[in-house]
């Protein structure tokens, strides 16, 4: 399982950090967060524990715990969400407002009718929303 652990002092090292997680069992990794420029911790950091026990054990019993003057929190991380597959295409059939309209010319209309559009853009009806007739 793997933790977060934030509101981390700065001055608290990766080996401080896998020692008091491995009071509650093995310890995967440890990566304590740093900044690119400055070097220093950013103040959270990410364990991981094979045990599911024993990562819940520590997290149970760390949270809310003093370090180095900070009350650190840890909590289980979320999984990263996935970006949406659906891509948001501009609407083709919206059409200029009616003060707006210029005449079509006859090769510009569409071929479609009104119904097949509007079919095109509704959703299919799931047979458990139908009404029964």
């Amino acid at each position: 399982m793997k933790l977060l652990i934030r509101n981390l002092s700065r001055d608290t090292t990766e080996a401080e950090l896998r020692e008091m997680f491995e009071g509650y069992g093995s310890v995967q990794s440890c990566n304590l967060v740093l900044d690119k420029e400055t070097g220093k911790s950013k103040g959270f950091a990410f364990v991981e524990m094979p045990k599911l026990g024993q990562a819940k054990a520590a997290m149970k019993n760390l949270n809310g715990h003093h370090v180095d003057g900070n009350v650190i929190r840890v909590k289980k991380t979320e999984p990263k969400k996935e970006p949406s597959t659906l891509s948001k295409e501009p609407s083709a059939s919206k059409e200029p407002s009616a003060s707006n309209k210029e005449p079509l010319a006859s090769s510009e209309k569409s071929s479609a009718s009104k119904e097949e559009r509007t079919a095109a853009k509704t959703p299919p009806i799931s047979p458990y929303r139908q009404k029964k007739r």
